[in-house]
């Protein structure tokens, strides 16, 4: 990200961070000498979801968690990805020996869940939940309807606490075999602590266990994770979520005004998905008015006519819909072409 941008790109929540939390993080530094105790922290962790503490992995951040999926399953029939999806746990497939079925979900359906799109024979399966980059929140159910015996599900819901986590499967203990994957790292700006944790049965998180490395989460993350548990961090996420809806409604209303930018499904998240003719050339000419936003080329089943758009307050949203609205009423010329100029 260079200096000086307004950034749209990143989803990473920047508010200053709470008491409750910066407190718990800095007092922790007085016990490095130490090495990390996750007792408290996973115990922590399982009282809020309900969960026996066996039904809980700590991590350093949810990105370690697709790669111990990845690693501890090698044997997988079929690992299959629903895209349009975050790419990291592809990527950890694929540098596991993994070969992945990829399965699209179209623009059409508004990139909802259709689980009949799954193949039977897929035994380890990946979906977002709320979906990076289209933001969609596919219902409990729909998502419960991929388990299968034999077969593991793994849910991403790395950006759950945006939504209110109204169809996390977070306390559920009767679906087989799913592991759902959680991050501290977006609503708390925790991204370079790295911590988050996975959630299932102890046969699965057990076999997980034997391929992390000992002490793999840090005595400031585990800190971290014991204050976002506490009820206070719940009921602050919570009033998080609401505020963010007002943001995020609004941020929706002002794009769906401008000509030829079509808003991708029913954003529930952080972030909003948009198609518009000539993005490409959109997303570099905004970078010169001081923008970054998230380009959507990068993501299977997505091309060069998609941006990603993170939510902010209604000023910045204001003035950025301005520029781009400017943009789409004098297009930018194509970068090769302003060089030939």
């Amino acid at each position: 990200m260079a200096p000086g941008l307004v950034d749209l790109a990143v989803n990473v929540r920047r508010d200053p961070m709470p008491p409750w939390l910066s407190e718990p993080i800095v007092e922790s530094l007085r016990s490095l000498a130490a090495y990390p105790d996750q007792g408290p922290a996973r115990a922590a962790v399982a009282a809020r979801h309900g969960r026996p503490v066996d039904e809980v992995l700590l991590t350093a951040g949810a990105a370690q968690g697709f790669v111990l999926l990845a690693q501890a399953f090698r044997g997988a029939r079929r690992a299959v990805v629903v895209h349009p999806q975050f790419t990291e746990p592809e990527a950890a497939l694929r540098n596991a020996g993994h070969e992945v079925t990829r399965v699209i979900l179209p623009e059409a359906t508004g990139f909802r869940l259709d689980p009949a799109l799954v193949p039977d024979d897929a035994d380890l399966v990946f979906i977002g939940n709320p979906t990076n980059p289209t933001s969609v929140l596919h219902p409990a159910a729909t998502v419960a309807a991929l388990a299968r015996p034999g077969r593991v599900l793994v849910v991403d819901e790395a950006f759950a606490d945006t939504t209110g986590e109204t169809e996390s499967l977070a306390a559920r203990r009767d679906v087989p075999g799913l592991v759902v994957v959680r991050s501290l790292t977006k609503t708390w700006g925790l991204a370079g602590l790295r911590i988050g944790y996975l959630l299932g049965e102890p046969s699965v998180l057990g076999r997980l266990s034997t391929v992390q490395p000992l002490w793999a989460v840090s005595t400031p993350a585990l800190a971290a994770a014991l204050a976002c548990a506490d009820a206070v961090a719940v009921a602050a996420e919570r009033e998080i979520a609401a505020s963010l809806a007002s943001d995020r409604a609004h941020l929706v209303a002002a794009l769906r005004d401008l000509p030829g930018v079509v808003v991708a499904g029913d954003p529930a998240s952080s972030f909003v998905l948009v198609r518009l003719a000539g993005a490409d050339r959109v997303r570099l000419a905004l970078r010169e008015q001081g923008y970054a936003v998230r380009r959507g080329d990068t993501f299977p089943g997505l091309g060069t006519e998609w941006l990603r758009i993170a939510v902010r307050d209604t000023a910045t949203t204001d003035a950025f819909v301005t520029a781009v609205a400017l943009l789409i009423t004098c297009p930018p010329p194509h970068p090769k072409e302003k060089q030939e100029a």
